[in-house]
């Protein structure tokens, strides 16, 4: 991240060097972009449906408020954050802040921005910050998502699996 641009999301000062990447606070002004960063995010589900475009625009739009919701309601403290390149919207990060652990409830980035370094770059700032803070960084994660790689590679090991989700753990050194 460019580091003269600040977290104003509660975390850390982004302290690294990925120009042009910054994070701010999602406002209602971000719902149209948020409802295409959903969709792309569902798109190769959708694409197997064989549902008529407006039938897929309906469902995406109401599981799109449905998780919105459900994120506000489990994490009422929850930082949602728009993840932004050069100015540019191109991603969003939830996370959730507790004393006991911090919680990256979602992370999720356009098509085009991702493979660029930029999630590796917004997890090892969260891993920076779990690491002064001496809490576990924890996320759930699709069990075949192709990010489970990234995870591994930033030190995240799995500690539960479901049929669907992974629950994975980063653990700052010293700590049990």
């Amino acid at each position: 991240m460019d580091s003269t641009c600040n977290d104003t999301s509660g975390g850390l000062p982004f302290v690294g060097s990925l120009k042009g990447t910054s994070m701010r606070l999602d406002t209602p002004g971000d719902a149209d972009f948020l409802l295409e960063l959903y969709t792309s995010t569902r798109q190769v589900e959708m694409d197997l449906t064989g549902w008529s475009v407006e039938t897929r625009r309906m469902f995406i739009a109401m599981q799109f408020h449905a998780m919105r919701s459900a994120y506000a309601a489990q994490f009422p403290s929850a930082k949602f954050s728009i993840v932004l390149q050069d100015g540019l919207p191109v991603g969003r990060m939830v996370v959730n802040r507790d004393p006991d652990e911090i919680r990256i409830v979602d992370l999720a980035l356009m098509p085009g921005a991702r493979n660029l370094g930029i999630g590796g770059r917004l997890l090892r700032e969260l891993t920076l910050e779990a690491s002064q803070a001496r809490t576990p960084l924890r996320l759930h994660v699709l069990r075949h998502s192709r990010a489970i790689n990234l995870y591994h590679r930033l030190g995240f090991v799995t500690t539960a699996e479901s049929e669907i989700y992974r629950t994975m753990e980063w653990q700052p050194s010293g700590n049990p």
